[in-house]
């Protein structure tokens, strides 16, 4: 069977979920684990902000290279990396669509629904335009298109899926027209645009208000779902609409309704391709040459962008401040820690580093609801000031947050991507699909039904701050 469609493999003692050894090919994609993991942590570290009151000056450190940034940045690359990949492998769309969906909602589900029953309305994750308009507000962030059509995060986190989800839209359209080899063109192409453009693309010209907004919304969810209706016929011809119809939905959102300012998200996807580039060339499938051009002019681009760009109103809406070098040098760091782990990726990686790694989607919705809930225990008590009561009130913290995750991982995201996995194959023994869209990647093996997928491939996040 297909990619998705395999059971994902939990690292424990050098062992899977099942008792078997650890696949060769889970050891080796250990350090994307890793990666996501250092990702997680530094956003919730950024979002706690506790530690920078351990420092002299340490409170000024986001102004100069803001962790969130970094943390994001660095999951992109990640993504950019693995899920064009997970797609090819399988030559299965209908499978790959399938499996995000089981991946992602679920979590997504738990966090809001956890939050609205857990949190009181003073101290809810929550934002208030979810409340003042609940069916428009779940229409878009369940299309995870909410960040492109001007409707507000239902947490404020989520905005980095939408993204993702649009990533996922044009690796779908390029691969079911065979253009998904073109990764490095389009890497600089996209970086091209922010360096150029970046301070001027337009920035939400059809949600100019409420009513545009909902017909923007309205729209996009029959675009959505006319698209999925397609690729989950399996037939070749319809798959093939159903990705053109993604990736020009995700098109027009980019280039006329974005929220955050051109530059970063022009940024977001050349860093995302850039990450595809270099899985391309570790396989092979591109020359070191162009591979290395590449990715030098995205990183480059990236810091240079944030200096020509980053200034005034632009802040607010990258969430980053003081400087330009809050975006600048988080991002140059990601390309910096990404291409150390790349490096090192046959050496062996701290096991507990890649353990949260497989938990780090959970560890990334679910960090700002125990903030919230940490700061509703702490109502009416004396301010926590010393560095040995911070570091008490960090570390339970972040151990809460640990088990919380792990229990959302166990309890949550394993189960329904196994249902996701069975729900698939029921799918494909009622409704065979027809031959892969795209041809195979040459050079690699057929994959068998038995053979183990990673972790890496699986639980890839997405998202970030």
């Amino acid at each position: 069977m297909k990619l998705i469609e395999r059971v994902s493999r939990r690292r424990t003692g050098g062992r899977t979920a099942e008792g078997a050894p650890a696949s060769p090919a889970s050891s080796r994609l250990a350090w994307l684990d890793a990666l996501r993991g250092i990702a997680a942590l530094s956003v919730a570290v950024y979002h706690l902000a506790l530690p920078f009151y351990w420092v002299p000056h340490g409170t000024k450190v986001p102004a100069y290279a803001d962790p969130g940034v970094f943390g994001v940045m660095l999951f992109f690359l990640v993504s950019g990396y693995i899920i064009p990949a997970s797609l090819e492998r399988r030559g299965d769309v209908r499978g790959f669509w399938a499996g995000r969906f089981f991946r992602i909602l679920p979590v997504v589900i738990l966090t809001v629904v956890g939050s609205l029953l857990v949190l009181p309305r003073p101290y809810t994750v929550v934002q208030g335009f979810a409340f003042d308009h609940p069916l428009l507000s779940t229409v878009a962030n369940g299309l995870m298109l909410q960040d492109m059509m001007g409707v507000p995060n239902i947490v404020g986190v989520m905005w980095t899926l939408t993204y993702e989800m649009i990533f996922y839209y044009f690796v779908t359209a390029l691969f079911v027209m065979g253009w998904h080899r073109r990764s490095a063109p389009i890497a600089i192409g996209f970086a091209g645009f922010a360096l150029v453009l970046g301070g001027w693309l337009a920035l939400g010209t059809i949600s100019t208000d409420l009513a545009s907004t909902r017909h923007l919304v309205g729209a996009a969810a029959l675009v959505v779902l006319m698209a999925m209706a397609c690729i989950f016929t399996g037939r070749l011809d319809m798959t093939r609409w159903g990705g053109l119809m993604l990736g020009g939905l995700g098109l027009t959102l980019i280039l006329l309704n974005s929220r955050s300012t051109g530059f970063e998200t022009m940024m977001i996807f050349a860093t995302m391709f850039a990450g595809t580039v270099l899985y391309r060339l570790e396989h092979g499938q591109i020359d070191r040459l162009p591979a290395l051009l590449t990715c030098t002019f995205v990183a480059v681009s990236g810091v240079v962008v944030g200096y020509l760009y980053n200034h005034g109103a632009a802040m607010g809406r990258t969430f980053t401040g003081g400087s330009w070098k809050a975006f600048s040098f988080a991002y140059l760091a990601a390309w910096v820690v990404f291409a150390a782990g790349m490096l090192l990726r046959k050496r062996r990686w701290p096991r507990w580093l890649s353990w949260l790694g497989s938990i780090s989607f959970s560890v990334y919705l679910l960090h700002n609801p125990l903030i919230h809930g940490m700061n509703w225990l702490l109502e009416g008590h004396a301010p926590i000031v010393t560095w040995k009561d911070r570091g008490i009130q960090f570390t339970a913290f972040m151990g809460a947050l640990v088990l919380v995750s792990y229990l959302s991982y166990r309890l949550v995201e394993i189960p329904f991507q196994n249902l996701g996995r069975k729900a698939v194959k029921a799918v494909n023994r009622r409704f065979p699909a027809a031959a892969p869209a795209a041809p195979a990647i040459p050079g690699q093996a057929a994959q068998t039904p038995e053979a183990p997928a990673t972790a890496a491939a699986e639980q890839v996040l997405t998202g970030s701050r």
